[in-house]
């Protein structure tokens, strides 16, 4: 049959693994598509840089708009991420009626509106199973093997960065800094962390989980972000001696009455026993709870070059497939229209440790003042004498704006030294 042209914007880490997979298996891809998938052009901003993979210099450019374009392309992959020029070049595939691969999940968090409208409006397909958790087969499952269900919450470690280290910091008892370092030296971290280290990057992942799983449009600027920068050895050693771990989790769960949901990427502790607790390096892994399917769990490797180009693939032939048919998958669905509801709204629970002076009554007054905000105190205990006098309190479930009532009120307490640390909670009471 007639080959499927792809355009591919991107020959970095991941490009050039898609091409090397498009080389290394064409007749098998050939033979799962129904026709062959052929490389009309590679768009790159540097046409002399040595590459990772060898590329006919004849179908490589630089004028990324006039690939896209041409009449020939039947399929465009975009791995080259960021807002803009990736807007203006998808668009401008998907308007022309070119179906769309991308692994782009800031542009899919911040404006995948616009995106899902242009491939509506030109009939084409808009696939993106890499723009989370690298090679893990999640987003498909969500969009579809799951679209007769109810999802009532996800759950997971969506980046890679931030679990390797945050299981250092567990394992080996490092600082923040020299576990960053070592991710850097092994290649997990960039040189700006930033994205990573902050949630940038788990918060536009979990914006796009949150709008599959429960069928409404959900942003960036919707999720609640902390990173773990702030994390320390001691937070960690006091994690582990209580038998929990910590977490830079990514949370989307319906609320209560299910009329809204809440969006939110921060570090947690949850027991050693939860199996998030055991995905170590830099590998991801995601809860996807159910009503009538029940708890799934998703693990994998979460990035890198290889994995992600192999979701990539994946999409790349379900798109050809659907071309070839006259077909097209599914498309935005977001007749649910739930609100997303801001932090203050969500329940969850809290580890806090207290620096207190070490005299009667302290105990009772600082119940009293939890009382007075309806957050209940699930397990309290001292450590320590004199100067090093201790409270470690853990909370039932609560409004994230009545702990944080709480702990501003503690703070105003003279026989409060210092709120030393405050740490979310989850997993089962």
């Amino acid at each position: 049959m007639k080959p499927l042209k792809v355009a591919l914007l991107g020959c970095g880490v991941v490009g050039s693994q898609v091409i090397r997979l498009l080389h290394e298996q064409h007749d098998d891809l050939a033979a799962r598509v129904g026709a062959p998938l052929e490389l009309a052009g590679v768009a790159v901003r540097r046409l002399g840089r040595k590459r990772d993979v060898e590329v006919d210099p004849g179908l490589l450019t630089t004028d990324a708009e006039s690939l896209v374009t041409r009449d020939d392309v039947d399929i465009v992959v975009e791995v080259i991420g960021g807002i803009e020029p990736a807007r203006s070049l998808i668009t401008a595939a998907l308007n022309r009626g070119k179906s769309v691969v991308t692994a782009n999940k800031a542009l899919l968090a911040e404006d995948g509106a616009s995106l899902y409208e242009a491939a509506r409006s030109g009939s084409g397909d808009l696939y993106f199973e890499a723009s989370v958790a690298g090679a893990i087969p999640l987003l498909r499952p969500l969009r579809e093997s799951l679209a007769g269900d109810r999802v009532n919450r996800v759950l997971g470690i969506v980046n890679g960065t931030t679990n390797y280290i945050l299981d250092k910091m567990d394992s080996t008892g490092a600082s923040f800094t020299d576990a960053l370092e070592e991710a850097q030296t092994l290649g997990y971290a960039e040189a700006d962390p930033t994205a990573d280290v902050e949630g940038f990057d788990a918060a536009a992942k979990a914006a796009i989980l949150a709008g599959l799983a429960f069928h409404s449009r959900v942003t960036a600027d919707q999720v609640h972000r902390e990173g773990i920068t702030e994390i320390t050895a001691t937070d960690v050693a006091s994690a582990k001696a209580m038998g929990y771990v910590i977490k830079l989790l990514a949370i989307c769960a319906r609320s209560d009455d299910g009329r809204s949901v809440g969006v939110r990427v921060h570090p947690a502790m949850i027991p050693r026993s939860h199996p998030l607790a055991g995905v170590r390096e830099a590998y991801n892994a995601v809860f996807v709870e159910a009503e009538s399917a029940g708890q799934l769990m998703f693990y994998g490797k979460g990035a890198g070059g290889a994995p992600t180009a192999s979701a990539v693939l994946g999409d790349l032939v379900a798109v050809a497939r659907n071309r070839l048919a006259g077909a097209r998958g599914p498309e935005e669905s977001t007749y649910a229209s739930l609100r997303v509801h801001p932090m203050g709204e969500t329940v969850t629970r809290c580890h806090v440790a207290l620096d207190v002076a070490d005299k009667p009554g302290v105990l009772a007054r600082v119940a009293d003042l939890f009382a007075k905000h309806d957050v209940s105190i699930q397990t309290v205990r001292q450590e320590g004498h004199g100067d090093d006098a201790q409270l470690v309190i853990v909370t039932h479930r609560a409004t994230d704006a009545a702990l944080t009532a709480t702990m501003e009120g503690l703070r105003e307490l003279d026989i409060v030294r210092a709120v030393a640390s405050v740490m979310r909670v989850e997993g089962d009471e």
